[in-house]
């Protein structure tokens, strides 16, 4: 990603191998953010407060200052004349609409009760973050596994939309309405949509008007040569570093909390894992079945199983607040996700080669 190469002709022959440095050892930088984070949650006093101190609303400005770096390069990288060559592939956009409004709340919602029935708060938390769509990191994990990024935008766009309009009433249904049809314990979720229209704009609108500003402006400056090739590599590190300081940040705001209950996060964990593995899988079937070409296979894949775990913090700290099993149950996501979803990365560019003939593995 940081000096990827571009693959609008062919694909090379190791996709891995032509992979920077940064990129290549990912997996290795991500767990040392999560162990650095953790270390300075647990061993600097009230370093979690401070951090948590500032921010708007339930906005943690840390987080989302290390969003916003994560997700700026990879939107200018996006070729906004191509997006219509998406808009018209109705398999894609319907298939992406059923997977993440309709399967995956409904296989979080499963998962929850099979694995937490005598847990309620984690088992909110749960259904929280698998009705919260992937607006943000998801982008991360489609690049580096050499998704199509104009396909990754659109279905970006498309979640945030749903997100403002479905969020409160899925989580009306999924929390109270189908309990109560299987007589089963219901809770309650007030969040405004007013709320998620705020959480979108700020991680996704910011960087989206950026990324689009940076790419018409240096395009009419320098040309699209001089854009892909010299400035898209110098600014493209920024996404990685961007995702290592939030993945630092949020793990030190919650290191105590991980650190001193280790069986609760374990059992939050199991259905997560299932969740990621079975979305992320569902997805790559789908394109395939479909007959899309590899790079919005992945792309579908990965907005399927990506979640928006900022998004899901904020709305259980700000109903059931901040100590509560619902916020642990959303903090414990992305422990999960990040690990799952980079090693779903090496699955996919595994998969690119034997699955895909060498023309539906073209970017």
């Amino acid at each position: 990603m940081a000096a990827q190469p571009a693959q609008d002709t062919a694909p090379p022959a190791n996709v891995i191998g032509a992979l920077s440095m940064l990129d290549r050892f990912l997996p290795v930088w991500i767990i040392a953010a999560m162990a650095v984070g953790l270390l300075l949650g647990r061993l600097v006093p009230g370093l979690d407060t401070a951090l948590d101190a500032v921010k708007i609303g339930e906005i943690s400005l840390p987080i989302a200052l290390g969003l916003l770096l994560m997700m700026y390069p990879v939107l200018a990288k996006v070729r906004y004349d191509r997006l219509g060559t998406v808009t018209g592939d109705r398999r894609l956009l319907v298939s992406s609409l059923v997977l993440n409004w309709v399967l995956g709340p409904a296989l979080m919602f499963a998962l929850a009760w099979i694995f937490l029935p005598d847990l309620p708060e984690y088992r909110t938390g749960l259904i929280i973050v698998g009705l919260a769509r992937c607006i943000a990191m998801v982008l991360i994990w489609n690049d580096l596994a050499c998704g199509n990024r104009e396909a990754a935008a659109v279905l970006v766009a498309l979640n945030s939309i749903f997100q403002v309009i479905a969020f409160g009433a899925l989580g009306w249904f999924y929390l109270q309405v189908l309990p109560g049809w299987l007589g089963l314990t219901q809770s309650a979720l007030d969040v405004s949509a007013w709320d998620i229209a705020f959480y979108v704009l700020v991680f996704l609108g910011i960087p989206l008007a950026v990324g689009y500003a940076s790419r018409k402006l240096g395009e009419r400056a320098r040309g699209r040569t001089w854009y892909e090739q010299h400035f898209l590599p110098r600014v493209g590190p920024i996404a990685l570093y961007g995702l290592l300081f939030t993945i630092v940040i949020l793990f030190a705001l919650q290191g105590h909390t991980i650190t001193s209950q280790p069986v609760d996060v374990a059992r939050i964990a199991l259905p997560l894992l299932a969740y990621f593995a079975l979305m992320w899988g569902g997805g790559f079937l789908a394109g395939k079945a479909i007959g899309l070409p590899y790079d919005k296979t992945t792309t579908l894949a990965f907005t399927a199983a990506g979640n928006n775990f900022e998004l899901a913090i904020a709305v259980a700290v700000g109903v059931f607040g901040v100590t509560s099993g619902q916020a642990l149950a959303g903090v414990v996501g992305p422990l999960i996700e990040v690990p799952v979803l980079v090693a779903l990365v090496y699955v996919s560019l595994w998969a690119r080669r034997r699955f895909f003939t060498p023309a539906e593995a073209l970017r």
